[in-house]
């Protein structure tokens, strides 16, 4: 589970992620990036809902920066 979680991010990476209108992350590292280091670290469900959590904080509101996967 964890390895198809990292190769869905992946893609999205590759191929998704430069279609968007905005190319930079308020954030560092960027979400995509969290998700992976977080789902490495913690597995597929502790690290997908820790990844669901950033992006949910993700918005225009947000003051950004170094957030580093706890």
């Amino acid at each position: 589970m964890k390895k198809i979680f990292i190769a869905l991010i992946r893609f999205y990476q590759k191929y998704l992620s430069g279609l968007k209108r905005t190319t930079h992350c308020i954030y560092f590292p960027t979400c995509s990036q969290y998700g992976i280091e977080a789902i490495e670290k913690y597995g597929a469900l502790k690290g997908g809902l820790l990844t669901i959590w950033r992006i949910l904080r993700c918005n225009p509101f947000a003051k950004g920066g170094y957030d580093p996967v706890p």
